[in-house]
């Protein structure tokens, strides 16, 4: 019997899983136990045009009918770019009188206290676009002041002469009470019906106004744009007849429906990245690796995620946008659920160049999908950490991207030459070098500088490598890393796509509520936590069996006085009735647990309270991978639009056996054995030096280390011990 990748009793309907990054965008589909996987080139004009080409592709090289597809899910860094090139609607913002000015204070404070050059983040709102109106309710939800309504029409007015496409609507304290935010979008609704109007009581309806009402201005921007966007795409996708539900991949790591995501965009920022981190985390799982540390690293960005014991690192604080080297306090702050990643801008289409006092820097400017590195041949004139991968011998330019996209080696040198190496009166090697090194020593200390955020440690974990550049480096950091095995997963160069089929269909709701451990009130949390599952089960009752659905909750809580708190899993949906002094104490533990985790002591009789609480409703998908523990066979191709691959892959010669590389450990060329990972079956072992070419990315084993193919195709490379050398 075949492999399969559903249950026996039902056969599973093809799915396929959809990223669209900055340069490339990455398909996989899943059919009858097989899973065929596809690359294209990102077209950033119309970013449905690259979805629909390749997804007619990878159909029809799977045989499969348009209209027996079981789902599509999406994921795409629409959102996220549209909001880092300030491409966005043109955005207003409606807040209480007195605090029009808080999107731009913030907190007051500096990516950097010693760079006296430093830029803070301009707001997403400019002030002549930040109105105010009267109205108050207190922190405890009672109305101080109603709200002005007469002053509405005013404000109508200006919105409209000033041409205003999107509204968000923030007042102070309306996580408590939304009458006021909802009153005042009644009344200018009708007044304006084509205006988009996002609110904060429904996006983020949490405490500290800056958070939520940058969350809310954020989800404004970019609702317009992906509104257009997604209604583009499910029309083409009906062109094709195809009737499978499309689902978005959201930065929590599920999935939400077309609705939701229209709703709430702000939501799907890091939804690629959440995709890798469930590819990692289920790999870690199946590998029984307790500890892992995951790498994903694309065309514009490399992200880091601790994950440990299966799950990944969760949070409800986001920074986007950063402007200042990626560093924390540079962006927009955001309050939504996320799998917790960090970012730099370190990827294939990372620039590189030597600045003024003589040092290599690499991005975070990328080139992008258009025009591309310089060794793409489609315009690109600068030189990119991929034209030094080409530079230093490691990819194979007749079997990039499975032969689809040949590489010019020529325009690699020729830009590496004048960028980095003329600058530094240097040869192309030194060149090549020095930018590979600065974009791995760059991950290494986000990675570091992460762990100690976190309270973490990189000793002993495992380093999942997966995207389209991360297995290329991967290695090079586990040594700087001093971790001592890494692991490349089957169709690792699509793994964000690849992640989104091991996704849930899920929603996360949240409410604040101050009060002291104390004192809590056991049957207003029961009530408060009831009203946020039914509100997360209707979201995700739209796609999913309500029997199917299960309820996890959360609190927030910290000491009294602190001005940040962790989030702590409940071990049930509701707290025990009745029973005040019991759950008190329940909490209490897992507090005290969770904050020793995080910071080794405790603070010995300070008063505890909590913020908030959360409810997160899940099902998993139907016939997914996540109910077979099968591997389904590989069958991949990739395109730059202008070839596909079984058309021309077949046609090109076999790569030659050795060529020297440059070891960028030793800094000097080696003779490094070049193969094919479709030759090597499972059980394979071999020492390296060596280069493993697979069709969406390419995988360096540097001498020192020794590489097995496991059963699942994942390919496991090993430190190899001194005494062995």
């Amino acid at each position: 019997m075949s492999q399969s990748a559903a249950s026996d009793a039902v056969p599973a309907r093809p799915r396929v899983g959809i990223d669209i990054g900055g340069t490339f965008t990455d398909f996989v589909l899943e059919a009858g136990g097989v899973r065929h996987t596809h690359k294209r080139l990102t077209t950033a004009d119309a970013p449905e045009r690259a979805v629909l080409d390749g997804l007619r592709q990878v159909l029809a090289e799977a045989g499969v009918a348009a209209a027996d597809l079981g789902a599509i899910l999406h994921g795409t860094t629409l959102a996220t770019n549209a909001l880092i090139e300030r491409r966005g609607a043109r955005t207003a913002l409606l807040t209480t009188e007195g605090f029009r000015d808080v999107i731009e204070t913030g907190f007051e404070a500096r990516a950097d206290h010693y760079d006296l050059r430093v830029r803070q983040p301009v707001p997403l709102i400019p002030r002549d676009l930040r109105f105010t109106v009267a109205g108050r309710l207190s922190a405890h939800g009672d109305e101080l002041l109603s709200l002005d309504v007469g002053a509405l029409e005013a404000i109508a007015a200006q919105l409209e002469t000033s041409g205003i496409e999107s509204l968000a609507i923030g007042f102070l304290h309306s996580y408590r009470d939304p009458r006021h935010e909802r009153l005042a979008a009644e009344r200018l609704a009708a007044r304006l019906p084509s205006l988009s109007i996002s609110l904060s009581s429904d996006v983020s309806p949490e405490v500290r106004e800056f958070e939520r009402f940058s969350t809310t201005a954020v989800n404004a921007y970019v609702r317009p744009l992906m509104a257009s966007y997604l209604g583009r795409l499910v029309a083409a996708l009906d062109s094709l007849a195809i009737q499978a539900p499309l689902l978005l991949m959201t930065s929590d790591g599920s999935l939400c429906d077309v609705d939701t995501a229209c709703r709430l965009p702000v939501r799907l920022l890091e939804s690629g990245p959440a995709g890798g981190a469930l590819l990692a985390a289920h790999v870690s799982a199946s590998l029984q690796l307790p500890k892992v540390l995951s790498l994903d690293i694309g065309g514009t960005t490399a992200k880091l995620c601790f994950i440990d014991d299966g799950r990944p690192q969760m949070s409800r604080a986001l920074e986007v946008a950063r402007l200042y080297r990626f560093k924390p306090g540079s962006g927009i702050p955001l309050r939504i659920p996320v799998v917790e990643l960090c970012e730099i801008g370190a990827g294939g289409g990372s620039i590189a160049r030597v600045d003024a006092l003589g040092r290599v820097q690499v991005g975070p400017a990328s080139a992008g999908s258009d025009p591309g590195p310089a060794c793409y041949g489609l315009g690109g004139r600068h030189a990119t950490l991929t034209d030094a991968h080409l530079a230093a011998g490691r990819l194979d330019p007749a079997y990039f991207a499975a032969g689809t996209m040949a590489l010019d080696a020529g325009a690699a040198d020729r830009a590496l030459y004048a960028d980095v190496a003329a600058p530094l009166c240097t040869d192309i090697d030194v060149a090549a070098y020095a930018v590979a090194e600065l974009a791995d020593e760059a991950m290494a200390s986000a990675a570091r500088e992460h762990a100690i955020e976190l309270g973490k440690s990189v000793a002993g974990r495992t380093l999942i490598a997966f995207g389209g550049s991360a297995p290329l480096h991967a290695v090079r950091l586990a040594e700087k890393l001093g971790i001592d095995r890494v692991v490349i997963p089957s169709a690792a160069g699509v793994g964000s796509a690849y992640g989104f089929l091991l996704a849930p269909v899920a929603f996360e709701a949240a409410r604040s509520r101050f009060e002291p451990l104390a004192a809590l009130d056991v049957d207003a949390v029961n009530t408060l936590l009831a009203a946020l599952e039914a509100e997360a089960a209707a979201i995700v009752g739209r796609v999913a069996a309500r029997d199917a659905c299960r309820a996890e909750a959360s609190v927030s809580i910290r000491y009294r006085g602190q001005g940040h708190e962790l989030q702590v899993a409940l071990p049930a949906a509701r707290l025990e009735a009745g029973a005040g002094a019991k759950a008190r104490a329940m909490l209490l533990e897992r507090f005290e647990t969770a904050y020793r985790a995080r910071f080794g002591r405790l603070v010995p009789r300070a008063p505890i309270e909590t913020l908030g609480w959360s409810v997160r409703v899940s099902a998993p998908q139907r016939g997914g991978v996540l109910e077979s523990t099968a591997r389904p066979r590989d069958a991949s191709t990739v395109s730059n639009g202008k070839a596909s691959a079984a058309s021309r892959a077949s046609a090109l010669p076999p790569p030659p056996t050795v060529r020297d590389v440059l070891d960028q450990s030793r800094g000097e060329r080696v003779a490094t054995r070049f193969l094919r990972r479709d030759d090597l079956p499972a059980g394979t072992q071999l020492a390296g030096p060596a280069i493993v070419v697979d069709r969406e990315t390419t995988v360096v084993v540097p001498r020192g280390f020794d590489l097995r193919v496991d059963a699942n195709g994942h390919l496991l490379l090993d430190r190899r011990a001194a005494s062995e050398e």
